[in-house]
């Protein structure tokens, strides 16, 4: 309900205003008049304006759309301001799109407002506000003059609003030396502590502490300007790519103002956007609660960049948004897999990336149970494995690398061979793939990623200038650990190099130092030493190389070394080497050789090999069995090392942990489990102990005992008979893991259901012969692998195979048709001449529609008729068809019979005849008037109907059917009673037929009755004509007497057609009364009474002679011997409802319905028959329960009784 109030703003003198309420939410309208004009309507918005949120200088608009007749008059205004002056403000109206446009071109801070439009016609107005939010940038020339002051010294600082550090390009000056990139506070103050490192890396930040230590300063200082607008902040989620193609952040926020203003930047730079256009814009801010979702889409490599959310001038969350150049070079591709099988999904990037995005149905995708992911070495090739699968994990699912993705469907069939209610068994195969060699791809992308780097890396060294010659600077210097003369260099000596090298290089390889020009004859170290990993009783060697012979010395820890005690000193020209011809653990330490100034320096560390222990290398050797669906465990213990790398291999692809796969790796053993094991889970299991000094492995072999794979087809037929058919098959390619002990054939007949068993075959055997066959019979075949584990998938026949040679029988008579209706066709045929030989079991029918050339079937070949008769029902009526006939032995159906004539799907033509038609209706008036005429003829005949051999009226409705037809009168009268001709004419002949129709009503009651004796014992029963005697030619009378004696009535005469009834049998001294009714084909009236006959005054008194006599009465008040009884008939029934009264004299009965009497209302027949008082209704309606009441009333007392009537629907 629209709610009014009557008000008096906006309105003119005698107009009323009434508040009205629009679908638009926001709008208000006020209706000048309370009713309108038909057609007219007062205005209205379809399209308000929205709020908008713009920096300063932009061009800001509102737009909207208004309705109303007449057309309303658009004007806008601000709360705080004029809208005059055209050069800020400008109306514009668009016939085309129906757009009302308010713009504001260079759009300033004081223009920042809430704004209204009206929409005015003469039958009302529609108002609707707006705000318009201005976001200022820079300075102002009005604000005070010490910013001024401060910015024409270049200090910004306390000018610019926003007090984050990060300003747009435009505004950035140049960093000087050393200085770190502001981005890289921003980030790390929005970060999870796990990703400190990996954004110190990225800036090139090493110095951890006093990154700390300023990053709590900083976080400090901005938790206490955050704590103005905010009161929590929370699950700040990073940006990143969803499956759907945009990009979004979340961050949970609980405003203190929530009016307070929310800005977002990229790179310093405002981002304008509005919360309600939403997903119209590039850009959309959503509130959800606490909740604020920053999403975009429509994603470019441009987008990159810092985005920040502010809230007034403070940061509140700052996240990077990088987008990697990477594209799909294959992409994922629909899968169809049965239920139960693995699904996998591949794809093939441009670049190596570590991980990308995997979506489900919208949901990202982990590794677990249900995923695997894959990645290989090279990065280029990334793998969703979708285990298991169901019948609910059908859907689309998509990679996204970046901002490119790309999606493909996941189908699953379901396993209809398995009963329903039980669970298929889980499939060892694995469905999809790209179906393309994804290795030989990526191996021609990774050539062409080498072959850019090397193009891109010869371009730098073609654009670099070249080197001036100058003299190089001074390098630093680092005094060796060994105690010796002290060398100041002299300033006319070359630059003195140093090399000391902590890379770890293999031994006895030295590494060369850069050698600076201009040299002279002053040694310098072109080769230093590296770190070396030594053999514990292998030897080992140290060796510089100086660009001149000069001498050295060898210190170990700061200890000069000298040869012997297993060492080795040597020089040979400019090679100087040091050899340790057995380490041990006395040979580890720091080596170092002097010469001149000139140091280098590294490290010997001796160790061994790690290894097994020989009985548990020989435990774990031997191969673990288990069964598809269990778990398969392997454990191998090894002597606790540092800087030992333990890795687990299967068929040498490197073994991760998660999904199917847990791997346990403790100080002194580790443990492999593989979950739920599949036939492709066997192979051989290796694990590796990897260190610094060399690696060793131990190998097993997981074996998974399953059931065999279906044995290889096709299937070939070797030899076939009328007695043998010889198969023959292959073994199956996987046997389950076990040998395959024998073949189990079965057999089915083609066209029935049945499978048979026919034997086993053993193993070293690939065929059957199967001898029980009957010839010209097809059969199918299944060919099951077994093995100790179970029996295989069956490999079944492509096609059937029959026994001997077909020997098909000839073709029988032409068919002949026996008879033709537009539903059925019974068609006859002989058999054939030549059956070959071969019992004909039936025949197939078809039939061929006139003007096309397809040949159908009527019946299937495994269902033949056994007759050579066929009832066509499969027909449309009027079209022409012919049919032939083919004969049916056990070889299949013979060659077709010629066919037959040209036969029309219609029936025979037939003069019209009427079926069992009604002579005589009886309509009440008022009622309507039904007859209905069936008939049969062929063709359709044409119907007409004639009232006393005269056309019928127009209000007679005439309904035709196929094979009926109905005369209809809506409201009969008396004067449509007559004789109705219907008349059925065709091409054949013609027919008609009389009904004769009788419209009346109950008739009135007959007039007063006289009586008169005209002789002895009789009297004359006269009366005067009932009014409805000249309407009815069949009213006729009925007489009924009553005596003293018996005192009952009785019908003494039937069927008068006069007025008189001689009554006979009059006896004196006996009182007799006559009742007079007239009666038609609807019932009797209501009587006419009779005068007293014979009344007790004219009996001549008797004398008693003293005697007394006792004067016997028989009068007694009504009572009820019958009650009535409740009664609950359906709508639409019939009902009688009866009672028994006694009374004398006879008590008047009325009949009440909830106390209104209803003796004279024409719905109810009412009828009281010697005391026994009946109502009938015809057709019960709702309205006519309620409560009943029978009331008996004669001079001596009252008797009633009641009873309700209910109705049901």
């Amino acid at each position: 309900m629209i709610k009014r109030a009557t008000v008096t703003d906006g309105t003119a003198s005698g107009q009323v205003g009434i508040k009205k309420k629009s679908k638009v939410p926001g709008v208000m309208i006020t209706q000048f008049i309370e009713t309108l004009p038909e057609g007219k309507s007062h205005p209205d918005f379809t399209r308000k304006p929205i709020a908008l949120t713009i920096q300063e200088g932009k061009f800001a608009f509102f737009k909207a759309i208004v309705t109303g007749d007449p057309a309303p008059t658009v004007t806008w205004s601000r709360n705080n301001g004029d809208v005059s002056d055209t050069s800020r403000y400008q109306s514009k109206y668009d016939s085309n799109s129906n757009e009302h446009t308010f713009e504001m071109p260079n759009v300033m801070p004081d223009q920042a407002d809430t704004y209204k439009c009206f929409a005015i016609n003469e039958y009302g107005q529609a108002m609707v506000t707006v705000v318009l939010n201005v976001i200022e940038v820079g300075y102002k020339k009005n604000k005070a003059q010490q910013p001024l002051a401060e910015a024409a010294n270049g200090n910004f600082k306390n000018v610019l609003k926003r007090k984050s550090k990060i300003r747009p390009k435009s505004e950035q000056t140049e960093r000087k030396d050393g200085e770190i990139d502001p981005k890289f506070w921003e980030l790390l103050l929005s970060a999870d502590k796990k990703d400190y490192e990996k954004i110190c890396a990225e800036f090139g930040v090493t110095d951890f502490r006093w990154m700390l230590k300023k990053l709590n300063e900083m976080k400090k200082e901005r938790e206490e300007e955050q704590a103005d607008f905010v009161r929590s902040l929370s699950n700040l989620r990073p940006i990143q790519v969803n499956a759907d193609g945009t990009a979004s952040f979340e961050i949970d926020m609980d405003l203190i103002d929530p009016s307070s203003s929310i800005f977002l930047y990229k790179d310093g730079e405002m981002i304008p956007y509005t919360k309600e256009l939403g997903e119209q814009m590039k850009h959309s801010l959503k509130q959800v609660g606490k909740k604020f979702i920053f999403s975009m889409k429509d994603l470019m490599p441009e987008d990159a960049g810092l985005y920040q959310l502010d809230v007034e001038d403070v940061n509140m969350f700052s996240t990077e948004f990088k987008v990697p150049v990477v594209d799909f070079l294959v992409k994922i591709q629909e899968v169809k897999a049965k239920e139960r099988e693995d699904a996998v999904f591949e794809c093939v990037l441009s670049n190596p990336f570590s991980k990308i995005l995997w979506f489900g149905k919208n949901l990202p995708l982990e590794q677990g149970d249900k995923y695997d992911i894959e990645v290989s070495e090279d990065k280029l090739i990334h793998r969703l494995v979708v285990k298991d699968c169901m019948v609910v994990d059908k859907g689309i699912y998509s990679a996204c690398a970046g901002i490119k993705s790309c999606n493909a469907w996941l189908v699953v069939e379901a396993d209809k061979e398995v009963p329903k209610g039980k669970k298929s068994a889980r499939k060892a195969t694995r469905a999809g793939g790209s179906g393309m060699d994804l290795q030989k791809i990526a191996q021609e992308q990774q050539i062409k990623l080498e072959e850019k780097k090397e193009q891109i890396k010869a371009a730098k060294q073609a654009a670099a200038p070249p080197p001036e010659p100058s003299p190089a600077p001074p390098p630093t210097k680092v005094e060796p650990k060994a105690p010796e003369p002290k060398v100041e260099p002299a300033p006319e000596k070359p630059p003195i190099v140093e090399v000391v090298s902590t890379k770890k290089t293999p031994l006895a390889v030295p590494v060369p130092a850069p050698v600076p020009e201009d040299l002279g004859s002053e040694p310098v170290i072109t080769c230093g030493l590296s770190d070396i990993y030594a053999l514990r009783g292998k030897p080992a060697e140290l060796t510089v190389m100086m660009n001149v012979d000069c001498d050295g010395t060898w210190f170990k820890d700061g200890e000069q070394l000298s040869s012997g005690s297993g060492v080795t000193i040597a020089k040979d020209g400019t090679s100087h080497k040091l050899a340790i011809d057995s380490c041990s653990d006395y040979n580890s330490g720091v080596y170092r050789f002097v010469t001149g100034d000139q140091s280098t320096q590294a490290k010997v560390i001796v160790g061994d090999v790690p290894e097994f222990d020989p009985d548990d290398l020989h435990k774990f050797s031997k191969p673990v069995v288990v069964r598809v669906g269990q778990n398969a465990a392997f454990k191998m213990p090894f002597p606790p090392q540092e800087s030992l790398v333990v890795s687990w291999f299967k068929e040498g692809a490197e073994i991760k942990d998660g999904g199917g796969v847990k791997i346990v790796k403790e100080p002194n053993h580790s443990r492999l489990l593989l979950k739920d094991c599949l036939r492709t889970d066997a192979g051989e299991i290796k694990i590796q102990l990897k260190n610094p000094f060399g690696s060793v492995e131990a190998t097993s072999r997981l074996i998974v005992l399953d059931r065999p794979g279906p044995p290889e087809g096709p299937v070939e037929t070797v030899e076939t008979t009328s007695s043998i058919i010889e198969i023959k098959w292959n073994p199956p390619k996987d046997d389950g893991g076990s040998a395959v002990t024998n073949y189990i054939i079965e057999r089915q007949q083609v066209g029935q259901s049945l499978w048979t068993k026919l034997g086993d075959v053993s193993a070293d055997k690939n065929s059957f012969r199967d001898r029980n066959v009957t010839h010209g019979k097809k059969y199918n075949y299944h060919i099951y692998a077994e093995n100790p584990e179970g029996i295989s998938d069956a490999l079944e026949t492509a096609d059937s195979i029959m026994a001997g040679i077909m020997i098909l029988a000839g073709p029988p008579g032409a068919p002949k048709v026996v008879s033709a209706s537009k539903t059925c066709i019974n068609l006859t045929w002989t058999p054939p001449e030549d059956d070959k030989g071969i019992p004909i079991i039936g025949y197939q029918v078809e039939k061929r529609k006139k003007d096309t050339t397809q040949w159908i079937a009527l019946n299937a070949l495994n269902e033949p008729i056994e007759d050579v008769n066929y009832a066509v029902k499969d027909i449309t009526e009027g079209a022409e068809y012919e049919f032939r006939v083919s004969a049916i032995n056990e070889s299949g159906a013979g060659d077709p019979s010629p066919p037959s004539a040209m036969v029309c799907a219609k029936n025979p033509n037939m003069r019209p005849c009427f079926k069992d038609p009604e002579d005589f209706i009886v309509v009440r008036a008022g009622n309507s008037a039904r007859v209905k005429i069936c008939y049969e003829a062929e063709p359709p005949p044409t119907i007409t109907w004639l009232k006393d051999d005269e056309p019928i009226s127009p209000w007679i409705n005439i309904i035709n059917t196929e094979g009926m037809s109905q005369l209809v009168i809506p409201s009969s009268k008396r004067s449509d009673s007559a004789i109705y001709t219907i008349i059925a004419k065709n091409s054949v002949g013609e027919a008609s037929f009389d009904v004769e129709v009788r419209v009346t009503d109950e008739p009135k009651t007959p007039g007063p009755v006289e009586i008169e004796q005209t002789v002895h014992g009789k009297v004359e029963v006269s009366w005067a004509p009932s009014p409805d005697q000249e309407l009815d030619d069949r009213l006729y009378y009925v007489v009924s007497q009553h005596d003293s004696n018996t005192r009952v009535w009785k019908t003494v005469a039937d069927r008068l057609f006069a007025n008189t009834f001689t009554a006979n049998n009059i006896l004196p001294g006996i009182e007799y009364h006559f009742r007079v009714y007239a009666k038609n084909d609807m019932g009797l009236s209501d009587p006419s009474q009779s005068p007293t006959w014979g009344a007790n005054s004219n009996r001549v008194p008797i004398i008693s002679n003293g005697v007394s006599s006792a004067e016997i009465c028989f009068e007694r008040p009504p009572s009820i011997l019958v009650p009535l009884k409740v009664h609950t008939p359906p709508k639409g029934y019939q009902l009688y409802m009866t009672c028994a009264v006694r009374g004398c004299p006879t008590p008047t009965v009325s009949w009440f319905l909830d106390d209104v009497c209803i003796n004279s209302d024409k719905n109810y027949y009412i009828t009281n028959s010697f005391g026994v008082c009946s109502m009938y209704i015809l057709r019960v309606r709702q309205k006519d329960s309620g409560e009943y009441k029978v009331v008996a009333v004669n001079p001596l007392g009252r008797a009633e009784c009641s009873t309700k009537l209910v109705v049901k629907e």
